[in-house]
């Protein structure tokens, strides 16, 4: 299939958070064609994700913080979600781990893979390890809260992982990340 790709151009629009790129390439179709396309992509740069989740009382835990894409169109800019971050040049499994404890306060116990991700393939580079992470009340090493430095300002909400799952239904949860984990527990739930 690459061979059906060939790059005619790259240029950088913008380097700040991410790196914003317009690609022109020839595309071979299937008819056997030619045909010069320009797309551009935004690559965020690889992440990890972890739904923390302390089986023993069938709680889940998420946070909350302020989303300035989702004020920008007017939604909610507070949604909930799991811990996430970019890997920052860690492993995934190191990543979650950091970030649980930064955002969540919770040094996990144990952390399990479960799949990848990849969030917008049509123009959004940005691949997310996902994960489910085994924590329990002496789990708690701090509020959370995050990093002030970073800009962050997170809320630590608790839930039983039902009530979760209704929140799915109901639109209080529309963040595709913790939509997938918070469904992969639910049909996992021996995890």
């Amino acid at each position: 299939m690459r061979n059906r790709v060939k790059i005619v151009s790259e240029e950088v629009l913008s380097r700040n958070w991410g790196i914003l790129k317009r690609t022109a390439f020839d595309f071979q179709r299937r008819d056997g064609s030619w045909q010069r396309q320009v797309r551009e992509t935004y690559d965020r740069g690889p992440a990890a994700a972890v739904l923390l989740h302390d089986a023993g009382r069938g709680k889940i835990t998420l946070v909350r913080q302020f989303r300035f894409p989702l004020y920008a169109q007017g939604k909610d800019a507070w949604p909930l979600e799991v811990c996430a971050g970019l890997l920052d040049g860690d492993d995934p499994e190191t990543c979650v781990r950091r970030e649980a404890e930064e955002e969540a306060g919770i040094r996990l116990r144990n952390v399990r893979h479960v799949f990848d991700v990849e969030m917008s393939p049509g123009s959004v580079i940005e691949t997310i390890s996902c994960f489910v992470g085994a924590y329990d009340a002496q789990s708690r090493v701090s509020d959370g809260g995050g990093l002030h430095q970073e800009g962050e300002d997170i809320e630590v909400i608790e839930l039983a992982l039902p009530e979760a799952l209704m929140m799915i239904d109901d639109g209080r949860i529309v963040d595709a990340k913790t939509i997938l984990l918070l469904q992969w527990l639910a049909l996992h739930p021996a995890q």
